[in-house]
């Protein structure tokens, strides 16, 4: 039998879908809300593409909700580092302890929308150049919602190309014609991307790397080189490392007729008789094998029936 729901509870999901319309799911059990889920974008009007961070709040709803506080997580952030994170949880205590027995959701929502709005630029590094985001960086936002410098990101769509051709390249001429076409992705998610590289590419560099000082090669990384190479070492004798001191099967190729006559003469001539080693010997030699008697008797063979003698019907004499 379903559980009654309270009234409070069904009046704010009735103003949730009133605001908010299909941007939000509701998870129940046995026709009671457990669970409100929605992602939250900055506030910028109708320009979508100035939205450069997002998150998705789920608000888990108590069984005596809302006399009691939900719980609230917040997944995906995108373009957020936890700093900024951990301050959104903050701000979402705070709302929850001074507004215990009231329905909160679309509070929190809005909670979480403003900080957006405050902080719409990616916080965090650059995955592909590893310097941070600062004030005159030039950045590109994927549709997956990841961001990089600009400049990063088309060094890195050119030198997947040029690696992309250059594997094709080894390929025979019958497998390139079925061959994968070269796709732009993510170097986070590997979603498909389309971007013009010789745009991105008038983009200046981080200024991180502009401003960074030169490499010193200091003595807490001298010592992690070396328990790195002593690492490496151990793992080479261990055969734990794929392709050092491995030769493996040799690779697959295509031949021609012509080649595997070739390939039979230079065996045929390159063939050597098998050395034969002696064999150790032992203190306790093994007991000589009984001599066979040859059978003197004319053999006559055998009819279906496996006795010897009798000859099958018809066959000659």
């Amino acid at each position: 039998m379903a559980t009654s729901v309270d009234a409070r509870i069904n009046d704010e999901l009735q103003a949730l879908q009133a605001i908010l319309i299909n941007g939000y799911a509701v998870k129940d059990e046995n026709g009671v809300p457990r669970a409100i889920e929605t992602l939250i974008h900055p506030s910028t009007a109708d320009k979508k593409e100035e939205q450069f961070v997002c998150v998705t709040l789920e608000v888990i709803l108590t069984p005596d909700y809302p006399e009691s506080s939900p719980e609230v997580i917040l997944r995906n952030p995108r373009g957020l580092d936890d700093k900024l994170v951990n301050e959104i949880h903050k701000k979402i205590k705070e709302k929850l302890d001074r507004h215990v027995g009231n329905p909160i959701v679309f509070e929190l929502i809005e909670i979480v929308r403003g900080f957006l709005t405050e902080c719409n630029l990616p916080s965090g590094q650059c995955v592909i150049c590893l310097h941070d985001f600062v004030n005159g960086d030039v950045f590109t936002k994927t549709p997956c919602y990841h961001h990089f410098h600009s400049h990063c990101l088309s060094k890195h769509l050119i030198n997947s190309k040029k690696y992309y051709d250059e594997e094709l390249e080894k390929l025979p001429n019958w497998q390139r014609s079925e061959a994968i076409p070269y796709k732009q992705t993510c170097p986070v998610c590997r979603c498909e991307l389309k971007f013009d590289v010789s745009t991105l590419e008038q983009a200046p560099p981080p200024v991180d790397s502009i401003n960074a000082p030169p490499f010193r090669l200091t003595d807490e990384l001298r010592a992690l080189q070396d328990r790195m190479a002593a690492q490496l070492a151990r793992q080479i004798a261990r055969g734990g490392v794929v392709g050092m001191g491995d030769e493996g099967p040799p690779l697959l190729t295509i031949t021609t007729a012509a080649d595997k006559e070739q390939e039979a003469k230079a065996s045929s001539s390159a063939v050597k008789p098998p050395k034969v080693e002696p064999r150790p010997s032992t203190s306790v030699e093994p007991a000589p094998e009984p001599e066979r008697q040859q059978c003197r008797v004319p053999y006559r063979g055998f009819n279906r029936r496996a006795k010897p003698g009798r000859r099958e019907r018809g066959a000659p004499r």
